[in-house]
C-alpha cells in the first residue's frame, strides 16, 4: 500500500521504520514544524522529521491541520492509508483523503484511558496491565473501530518512562501487522464500547504534587507514573523537591510527608505506611540516588 505517515515525538519512530522496512510505500511523512527546543534560538525538527530525512523520504511540515493547502498535499499523494502516531487531533475532510482510511496507534487498551496520557494514567492508577490498539480515526478523539490490540504487562515498580520504552517497540510491530491485515483484506474489527471507557487527559503542574496524606502504595503509584516526565513533587521548606523513583517501604513511626533516614534510605511517611524515597532532585541540585546522596548529607523536615 502506498502510506502517509503522521508523527512528531520518538514515540513514533519505530513505527516509521518498520513501514519504511516493509513491503509498503510511505509516500510522504507529516510532522510538526521545526521549533526551538532548548535554550538556545536555533530551531531543531521533530524527531519523526529527522528520522525521516535520514530515511530519504520526503516530508511535509504542517502548523495548520485545517489549511485547504494541507488537504491539497495529502490528495495529490493519493494514498490507500494514512498512519498516525502520536500526533494531532485531524479534522474529518483529511480523514476522508485516503482511499482506506486513517489508522492510529494508541498506548492503551481502548477504551481504557482515552486521551493524551494514557501510559502516565495507567501507571499512576496502579494498573497491572495495559497494551496498544490499533484502530480506524473518526472525528472523536479514541473512540474508532479496533483492528487489533496486544497486552503488556506492568511492574510494581515500573516507570511510565519504562513502560513508554517497551509500548513503542510492541506498538510498532502489531501496527505493521495490523497494516498487513488491511493491505491483505483479511481484518475485522470491534466497535468500542463507550460505557467502559476511561479518560487520559494531558498532566499538568498541579497534577504532579503528591500528597502524602494519602496511601503508600498510591503515593508510590503517583511518583512512577510521573517518572520521568513531568515528574512528581512536593515541597520541603517551601522548595519544590522532586522524586523521580520510589518503593513501598518499611513500617516507621511518622506522619505524613515525615522524613525518616534509617540505615541509609529515605522514608517518607503516608496515611497507612511508608514510601522509599529512591531518586530525588533537590533545589538548584542534580537528580541522584538517594543511596549517593545520603553518603555525604542528611535530610530532615516534612513533604508538603
Amino acid at each position: 500500500m502506498n502510506i502517509v505517515f503522521m508523527g512528531s515525538p520518538d514515540f513514533a519512530i519505530p513505527s516509521l521504520e518498520v513501514i519504511h522496512n516493509s513491503s509498503h510505500t510511505i509516500k510522504a511523512v507529516v510532522s510538526n514544524v521545526d521549533k526551538r527546543r532548548g535554550r538556545g534560538s536555533e530551531t531543531a525538527p521533530t524527531p519523526v522529521k529527522a528520522k525521516a530525512l535520514e530515511l530519504g523520504l520526503p516530508v511535509i511540515e504542517v502548523e495548520d491541520l485545517k489549511s485547504d493547502e494541507f488537504a491539497k498535499q495529502l490528495e495529490v499523494i493519493q494514498a490507500d492509508l494514512f498512519v498516525v502516531v502520536a500526533f494531532r487531533i485531524l479534522p474529518k475532510h483529511v480523514l476522508e483523503i485516503p482511499k482506506i482510511g486513517s489508522v492510529n496507534l494508541h498506548a492503551s487498551l481502548l477504551p481504557k484511558y482515552r486521551g493524551a496520557a494514557p501510559i502516565h494514567w495507567a501507571v499512576m492508577n496502579g494498573e497491572e496491565r495495559t497494551g496498544c490498539t490499533i484502530f480506524f480515526l473518526d472525528e472523536k478523539v479514541d473512540t474508532g473501530k479496533i483492528i487489533l490490540q496486544k497486552e503488556l504487562s506492568i511492574g510494581d515498580n515500573e516507570t511510565t518512562g519504562e513502560v513508554y520504552s517497551r509500548l513503542m517497540k510492541q506498538g510498532s510491530e502489531v501496527l505493521l501487522d495490523a497494516i498487513n491485515k488491511i493491505a491483505e483484506n483479511s481484518y475485522s474489527t470491534l466497535e468500542q464500547d463507550d460505557t467502559v471507557a476511561s479518560p487520559a487527559p494531558k498532566i499538568f503542574r498541579e497534577d504532579c504534587h503528591i500528597d502524602f496524606n494519602q496511601p503508600a502504595k498510591k503515593v508510590h503509584d503517583k511518583i512512577r507514573g510521573l517518572s520521568p516526565f513531568p515528574t512528581a513533587w512536593a515541597y520541603l521548606d517551601g522548595n519544590k523537591f522532586n522524586i523521580y523513583r520510589s518503593r513501598l517501604g518499611p513500617y516507621a513511626n511518622i506522619g505524613p510527608g515525615e522524613l525518616l533516614v534509617r540505615e541509609q534510605k529515605l522514608l517518607a511517611g503516608c496515611s497507612d505506611g511508608t514510601v522509599e524515597l529512591l531518586e530525588i532532585q533537590l533545589p538548584g541540585k542534580k537528580r541522584m540516588d538517594t543511596e549517593t546522596f545520603l553518603q555525604g548529607n542528611s535530610l530532615e523536615g516534612t513533604l508538603q
